[in-house]
């Protein structure tokens, strides 16, 4: 009879580890559950993060980031085409065509060309703005002098950037497939993710620069600076006013345009 007892404890003992094994694998199980969710969460948090980060990067323009100038410091516009009200000129104006001329800033001239064959209606709608006289006066507000971003934004009429909302076109044209802007470059600037978002106002490229496309795409290049490209340079190696974040602000010294002339 105390052989039996002595088994049944036994075997009881045996049931008991059995099923603390059980349980402590039944557990383990269910951390490594957990620990895949998180970190599955976690790499999904992170990619969201780094797309969120390059559509929004330029909610106000071009700035030192890699990200940097999707937007140009618009207002957002309807992604809408543009109204024949808002005195946008056709398209057909510029088509083929080559428009050589003269950025006359208070600190240098710039000599420029606008390239109708690739880009009809950015051209056209600045000859027609130039032709108009729009740019006397106007400022260029926006300088970056990151060492892989550099570009000076030109075209608004106060130190704000704010641009008239109310004045918006499209669509984009030759926007560079591979996101890369040498240095020369006349782009236009337009607000974020908005095909239809471009304004009054563009941006030299004065060093190789990479703006990465937004959800609309690229910028559409216009034309390109073929003398006084130092002007710009002097500009820039002047500095930004104080107050300014991340390589991206106001000239140190306030530039304007005298005149822009094209024919």
């Amino acid at each position: 009879m105390a052989t039996r007892s002595r088994d049944d404890r036994e075997a009881k003992r045996r049931i008991r580890q059995m099923e603390a094994k059980r349980a402590l694998r039944h557990e383990q199980a269910k951390r490594r559950k957990r620990d895949n969710y998180l970190a599955i969460g976690a790499a999904a948090v992170a990619v969201i993060l780094a797309v969120v980060l390059q559509l929004t990067a330029f909610s106000s323009n071009p700035s030192e980031s890699e990200f940097a100038a999707a937007e140009a410091g618009l207002s957002s516009a309807s992604a809408s085409p543009s109204s024949n009200s808002q005195g946008i000129p056709s398209a057909n104006t510029a088509t083929g065509k080559t428009f050589t001329g003269q950025l006359a800033l208070n600190s240098g001239v710039v000599g420029v060309e606008l390239d109708g064959k690739v880009a009809p209606q950015a051209a056209a709608v600045f000859k027609s703005l130039a032709d108009s006289n729009y740019y006397k006066g106007a400022l260029c507000h926006r300088l970056t002098t990151a060492q892989t971003f550099g570009l000076l934004q030109c075209g608004a009429k106060s130190q704000d950037g704010a641009d008239d909302p109310n004045y918006h076109w499209g669509p984009l044209e030759n926007t560079p497939a591979d996101n890369k802007y040498p240095a020369g470059t006349i782009a236009v600037a337009r607000s974020s993710n908005n095909a239809y978002g471009n304004g009054h106002q563009f941006f030299i490229i004065y060093k190789d620069t990479n703006i990465p496309a937004d959800a609309a795409g690229g910028y559409t290049v216009v034309g390109k600076v073929t003398s006084g490209l130092d002007v710009i340079t002097k500009i820039a190696a002047a500095g930004l006013q104080a107050g300014a974040t991340n390589n991206d602000g106001a000239p140190v010294a306030p530039v304007t345009i005298d005149s822009f002339s094209l024919k």
